[in-house]
């Protein structure tokens, strides 16, 4: 079979347990963000605009919405005879029993048939639940002109930061001498962005080895320590543009935000650099005779009657006349009734909110069932959630299922409450 250069592993089977109920029924990968887009989209798209024709995604945790998402990969121009994506769930094979994938490395390991099928000189190994653009192909011509056997995206975080990332030390060429996960004293603020470049024929005999070992085989906890310690040659590649890990609500709602910015930091908006993802054909955005809009992002298939402010508005989304929507994440196929006033909140798709609901108004009190997710003052709506009519809901709240006006004392849910109406993971 003919060498292909290089091929992509996309790891996007993690819940994103930090989100809450945005990703109760789906893997944090398909969270929507900036109106049409899914987080996936960006390393999908960056694959893309990079050369790469061969992308393999492995999934685990809730996978259908994924799964419906990628399809056969034809927004990407995956949809190929030859490489095209791949959806990798786990697997069992001849003579072994099934298992989840238990680490970052055990995924590829499980799927070296699959990789060795495409038969590539480098592999690619990438997260799916972060934003940001970014050119591999750059970091390949580095890669090969360092004569690496793997290469690591970095960034610099503050040294506030970095005991939360694995952490690289470099000389003055940026050649790597020693690797510490998350280490309670760092040394260094060269925080590994979770991409790596492999020389495959290194990574296949690591990853060989370190199964009889480490049966929850990860990057940063065994591979990259004991190719390290073996002294393969480990370059960091310097990453200085716009890069954000979406991982808590208040990160997911903030990088929604910086998006509404005149000029924002991250631009969605480049012909050069695009954006791909399944969106099927929608009608025309339409606003009302009596609507005002203010610095938001509307998409196709909505329509705007009543007045919204600073917010992202997916398609298909109906706001009502008297209604009002500020500094807010409305996804698809949400109806956000007439005089409903809605502040700091996110909601998830499908969801009605009734006339004249009063949400995110009070004061900042952590959830009392999750404080740890829920405690910046944005309340979150889950999908296909119903909330009736002339309610007052407070700040960091969470509301799930259909709910009634029995399940709220006095007509109103107070700040840091919860309502629950199925068994999920807040």
């Amino acid at each position: 079979m003919r060498k292909k250069e290089m091929m992509a592993m996309l790891l996007a089977g993690g819940q994103g347990s930090r989100l809450g109920i945005l990703t109760m029924d789906k893997a944090k990968p398909a969270v929507a963000f900036g109106g049409k887009y899914r987080i996936i989209d960006f390393p999908m798209s960056n694959c893309v605009n990079s050369g790469v024709d061969t992308v393999g995604v492995l999934t685990q945790y809730q996978p259908l919405t994924l799964n419906k998402h990628i399809g056969i990969g034809m927004p990407w121009d995956l949809d190929t005879k030859y490489g095209g994506v791949s959806v990798l769930a786990p697997r069992q094979t001849e003579g072994e029993k099934g298992s989840w994938y238990s680490g970052t490395a055990n995924a590829i390991y499980q799927n070296i048939d699959y990789i060795d099928a495409q038969n590539p000189e480098y592999v690619l190994i990438l997260s799916g639940d972060h934003i940001y653009k970014m050119d591999y192909a750059a970091m390949l011509d580095f890669h090969k002109k360092n004569s690496c056997d793997v290469t690591i995206a970095v960034l610099e975080v503050t040294m506030e930061e970095a005991s939360r990332f694995g952490i690289m030390n470099a000389d003055e060429n940026d050649k790597i001498y020693e690797f510490e996960e998350k280490p309670e004293h760092p040394r260094s603020n060269l925080a590994s962005m979770g991409i790596y470049i492999f020389t495959w024929k290194e990574l296949r005999k690591a990853l060989l080895e370190d199964n009889k070992v480490h049966p929850d085989s990860d990057f940063g906890k065994h591979i990259i320590p004991k190719m390290l310690e073996e002294g393969k040659t480990l370059f960091a590649y310097r990453f200085k543009d716009y890069w954000k890990d979406v991982g808590t609500i208040e990160s997911y709602w903030a990088a929604n935000m910086e998006l509404i910015r005149t000029l924002p930091e991250f631009n969605l908006y480049e012909d050069f650099w695009k954006i791909y993802t399944n969106s099927d054909n929608q009608p025309p955005q339409y606003t009302g005779p009596n609507a005002s809009v203010k610095t938001c992002i509307v998409s196709e298939g909505a329509q705007i009657y009543g007045n919204i402010e600073h917010s992202v508005i997916s398609k298909n989304v109906v706001i009502e006349e008297g209604a009002y929507v500020k500094d807010s994440i409305i996804m698809e196929g949400c109806h956000i009734k007439k005089g409903a006033v809605l502040n700091r909140v996110i909601v998830d798709q499908d969801a009605v909110i009734g006339e004249n609901v009063n949400i995110g108004e009070g004061e900042n009190i952590p959830n009392e069932r999750k404080p740890k997710i829920y405690n910046t003052g944005i309340t979150v709506i889950g999908s296909a959630t119903t909330v009736p009519d002339d309610l007052k809901i407070g700040k960091n709240c969470v509301i799930y299922g259909h709910t009634t006006i029995e399940d709220y004392e006095n007509g109103a849910l107070k700040d840091g409450g919860s309502i629950v109406k199925e068994e999920v993971a807040l």
